[in-house]
């Protein structure tokens, strides 16, 4: 298939786990695709991962909004328009709140919270030329606490609220604003974890498929959610979580 042909798709985060994914699953489908992130040999890596095209590489921390201004400067010039933009860049921060300091609490909300909010400030005017739509990758802590990372929930819970509000501003503009909220997934993030039997058991004795999610299930739904499939979504946090948030908290009985 050949959904994305002769479209422009941003992704940011897309040197590894899900943006890489995300980055390859739209290669696939015809797309240009603009790598960002912070680390250009990442990136590169990834490059050489995509199907053909006339993709860019980008370094940039979405975290800092000259270097947003400038990205979307840049893609304009190569393209001439963006069809799809995908916010995937992020960061956890992990502790009970009167552990966490300031910085980090400024450091998250800069990537997860401001990243999105500069990238999707700075792309909506060419975004609205081609009434394209807008992907964040959210997670299920948008949609629910976590023990131990408030900070998080408090960023991707921002997230998801913002994700509906954008998609009430701009639908009668014919441009899409949507959320993936994936569960456990293995990353970078989670790597630690990969080896930790008794945790992963813990998780998995909530997660009603019984395993982790692998960055292409996310990656997948991503593409479906940006496709003229889901033109008439609007507005949704989608969970793509393996049946986590099918459960109303309560341990197994039988």
């Amino acid at each position: 298939m050949s959904r994305f042909t002769g479209k422009v798709v941003v992704v940011t985060g897309a040197g590894s786990g899900i943006g890489q994914a995300t980055a390859k699953q739209f290669s696939r489908e015809g797309a240009a695709v603009v790598l960002v992130g912070r680390t250009r040999e990442k990136l590169e890596k990834t490059l050489a991962m995509l199907t053909a095209g006339d993709h860019l590489v980008a370094p940039c921390d979405v975290a800092e909004v000259d270097q947003v201004k400038a990205l979307r400067d840049r893609v304009a010039e190569k393209y001439g328009r963006v069809d799809v933009l995908v916010n995937n860049a992020g960061s956890v921060v992990q502790g009970r709140i009167h552990e966490v300091q300031p910085d980090d609490w400024h450091k998250l909300m800069k990537v997860d919270l401001d990243g999105v909010y500069y990238c999707i400030h700075h792309f909506m005017p060419d975004l609205l030329k081609t009434k394209g739509n807008v992907v964040n990758i959210s997670s299920v802590s948008g949609l629910g606490g976590d023990w131990g990372m408030s900070v998080y929930n408090a960023a991707k819970g921002a997230v998801t609220n913002f994700t509906r509000s954008l998609a009430m501003d701009y639908g009668a503009d014919g441009v899409r604003v949507n959320a993936i909220c994936p569960g456990f997934t293995f990353t970078d993030l989670t790597e630690d974890m990969k080896n930790d039997e008794a945790l992963l058991e813990r998780f998995y004795d909530r997660i009603a498929l019984r395993r982790a999610g692998e960055p292409e299930d996310i990656a997948r739904a991503g593409l479906f959610i940006a496709s003229d499939e889901a033109r008439y979504i609007t507005g949704v946090n989608l969970p793509v979580d393996g049946g986590i948030t099918a459960s109303n908290g309560q341990p197994k009985q039988a």
